[in-house]
């Protein structure tokens, strides 16, 4: 492609076009990691604890395996041996103990024992005969308030915070918290695991097909070439299938010993304990601010939950310092250990409960100033990232915040509490802002050009749903030349050139520099066909010519005097061209000179009926400034979905633990709380700015599939505030908060 040309403008890209694998989602001929199955496959139930907090003291096996169909029962003195993850491999796992790898139960649920049987049913019923006798057994810690002996650890700083707050006009200091959220797709966490003597093939539902080979390979104790995952297709991740889980290990390691095929599919109970969560969190907010609205100082204290052994850690502040502007600011962490399974990455972790407190804070603050919340905004929007003290790359925070406030009908906004009615109810408005990281993973990819006219692009990440499929090949067709159904796309399989994770909204952006190497690579092979052949071109040489969205042309001409990379090839005799793009990744690098995030605002409406105790999100406009996006439809899917789990999250889901066990109580779908069709808002809106950021990318495309849940709970609540009187701090909305006039502001 020359110089000349735009990879902002590209054909294609930017077209809202419908996902190219629908039609084999909906006719179900798309494959999940539990969709495989092979001769003389066997199936795997782990034993799960009783208990949290105990020493199995004994395993009896006897009667299990006495039953019909039992193949073996594993227990830490016959599955053999598992080792650790080295930290200097940079392979990430999140519950670094491998699976029966002592007698120690720290969390309920922990998996004690494994059968395996010919059918899922015999080793189901297998299971529920192992008997497991406990001593020691402590009662669990899993109380929701959070408290930490450990000194906070200081993550960022600037100024006095201390003596600034003091001084301030105006001051809100509160406490919020969030409670621990569950991860539930529709898919549960598959395991398929094969042997063949030499080289396991693992069927699996991740996020990350490169990290889960890698981890494997290390835990497993084989060279990363004796391992192969595949992920087809995810019932959705939401980060709760980036890192491997445990079950993936045992099913490896019972397929290894049987020499079978074994399957192990997690149930909807072991959701709750065995893969990870949300962890709760507890943040005090103190602002300052002097009379006209200018913050002057910022300080946030944050606590989450952390589970015995693990080293996850929920980075609220990973937003704080960079969003507002003010001269003194500092943010602190502590965590509370606590009997429960690791927590894990879920849709924007640290950044999501972070930006709940700090836009719930911000609210409070224009309260307590009669400000106008989009003003106070505004008048406090930095300049550059005065955390790093770079510039931003690309910031559109403003312009968010000022078209939603104009689609919405801000100004017509009546800022006493419960003053704004539709009948017989209640109106509140609501307004948050919201931002979330823009890097790079490394990646790879191979690209061929094909005589026909197809386009095969080939790498190893992963479509969890979210239009990954689509989105390559896109881009693709628009860097080639090509029609999107002339590109196919090949992901999902560890054997490809090394591809980036589906996490942090990073993968489509990770895409496009390897995408554009590798078709260029291409390119300049099909320019030496073009030289070499003579015909074509008059005797050109190959610095005559020039490849331009899929055509070969005299440098000095349009691209459109040129011809095609399948007429060439056809004339030349040759079947295909390839090339290979390979570049480092942004993310985790020290010294940059620009904070590259994405940014938007939510607006909300609520409706409140007190009379019926009711209160129902009846309006979400969100405005999003996450530079060029690649396809505008499956872009209104990802807000759209991450503003109804944002829901659930402000009024709904959270996690109960039983005190005397340790036990996840509501570890079901009856009774922990989704947002379902009937709670979503009939009027959705989604409208995204286009300010292409080519210092992310030379496409100038950032990640959206994150920033759609963050602040979108503290603009509910806020709303909430609005319409009844009541602030309430702690998630989720319960109607005995509304109801209750104690609780209010």
């Amino acid at each position: 492609m020359n110089e000349a040309s735009s990879y902002v403008d590209l054909p294609v890209v930017g077209k809202p076009l419908r996902r190219i694998d629908g039609p084999l989602k909906v006719s179900g001929s798309a494959r999940y990691a539990s969709d495989f199955s092979f001769p003389e496959m066997v199936y795997a139930v782990p034993v799960c604890a009783t208990v949290a907090r105990a020493h199995i003291a004994a395993i009896d096996t006897a009667a299990a395996e006495a039953m019909a169909g039992v193949r073996k029962i594993y227990t830490r003195q016959n599955i053999g041996k598992f080792y650790r993850v080295s930290k200097a491999s940079k392979a990430k796992i999140d519950e670094a103990r491998p699976p029966l790898d002592d007698d120690e139960v720290r969390y309920y649920g922990q998996y004690v024992a494994l059968v395996i049987a010919d059918t899922f049913e015999q080793a189901t019923a297998a299971a529920r005969a192992v008997q497991v006798r406990y001593t020691n057994v402590q009662a669990p810690l899993v109380s929701a308030r959070l408290d930490s002996d450990k000194p906070p650890e200081t993550e960022t700083e600037r100024g006095d915070p201390d003596a600034s707050y003091e001084k301030a006009a105006v001051k809100v200091d509160h406490t919020y918290s969030t409670p621990v959220e569950t991860h539930n797709p529709i898919e549960l966490h598959a395991s398929v695991a094969l042997w063949d003597g030499t080289r396991f093939t693992l069927y699996e539902t991740t996020q990350a097909v490169m990290n889960f080979r890698a981890v494997m390979a290390q835990m497993l104790g084989v060279p990363t070439d004796s391992v192969r995952v595949i992920t087809e297709y995810l019932g959705s991740g939401f980060g709760g299938k980036l890192w491997p889980w445990t079950q993936a290990l045992l099913a490896a390691a019972a397929a290894r010993d049987l020499k079978r095929p074994v399957k192990l599919v997690v149930d909807r109970q072991m959701m709750f304990h065995n893969v990870g969560h949300r962890p709760s969190t507890q943040q005090r907010i103190r602002l300052g601010a002097d009379a006209s609205g200018k913050l002057t100082s910022l300080r946030q204290d944050y606590l989450y939950q952390r589970a015995s052994l693990a080293e996850y850690k929920e980075d609220c502040g990973e937003a704080t310092g960079f969003m507002y502007s003010t001269p003194d600011l500092r943010v602190t962490s502590a965590y509370a250990e606590r009997s429960v399974g690791p927590a894990t990455s879920m849709r924007g972790p640290g950044a999501v409960p972070g930006l709940y407190a700090l836009e719930s804070a911000m609210d409070e603050l224009a309260v307590a100033l009669n400000m106008d919340p989009i003003a106070l905004r505004l008048h406090n929007e930095p300049q550059i990232d005065e955390k790093e003290n770079i510039p931003f790359s690309s910031r559109h925070l403003k312009e968010c915040l000022t078209r939603g406030a104009e689609v919405f009908g801000w100004s017509r906004r009546q800022a006493k509490v419960g003053s704004m009615r539709d009948g017989d109810a209640i109106l509140g408005w609501g307004v948050a802002a919201c931002s979330w990281i823009a890097e790079r993973f490394a990646a790879e990819v191979a690209v061929t050009l094909q005589a026909d006219g197809s386009v095969r692009v080939a790498s190893a990440t992963q479509d969890i749903g979210t239009g990954t499929y689509t989105v390559i090949a896109q881009m693709a067709a628009g860097l080639a030349g090509v029609d999107v159904e002339k590109v196919k796309v090949v992901i999902g399989d560890s054997s490809l050139p090394p591809g980036p994770w589906s996490g942090g909204s990073m993968a489509t952006g990770s895409m496009v520099p390897v995408l554009i190497q590798a078709i260029e690579q291409a390119g300049g092979q099909l320019v030496q066909i073009a030289a070499e052949e003579g015909k074509r071109f008059n005797g050109a040489k190959a610095d005559q010519l020039a490849f331009t969205r899929g055509r070969i042309h005299r440098r000095d001409q349009d691209p459109s005097s040129g011809v095609s990379f399948s007429e060439l090839l056809q004339e030349a005799k040759t079947g295909h061209v390839e090339g290979h793009g390979k570049a480092e990744g942004t993310f985790g690098q020290k010294k940059k000179t620009h904070s590259t995030h994405s940014f938007g605002a939510h607006f909300v409406e609520v409706k409140w009926q007190p009379e019926l105790a009711r209160l129902r999100v009846q309006r979400v406009l969100t405005v999003i400034d996450a530079g060029r996006i690649v396809n505008p439809l499956t872009g209104q899917n990802q807000i759209e979905g991450a503003v109804v789990m944002g829901i659930g999250m402000a009024m709904f889901e959270e996690t109960h633990y039983e005190p005397r066990t340790g036990m996840a109580v509501n570890s079901n779908l009856a009774d922990y709380i989704m947002t379902s069709h009937a709670d979503m808002p009939p009027d959705m809106q989604v409208i995204f700015l286009d300010y292409p950021d080519t210092k992310v990318n030379a496409m100038g495309v950032r990640g959206i599939g994150e920033i759609g849940l963050a602040g979108i709970a503290a603009a509910i609540a806020n709303a909430a505030y609005h319409a009844t009187g009541v602030r309430v701090r702690d998630l989720p909305i319960r109607i005995e908060d509304l109801l209750s006039e104690s609780r209010n502001g």
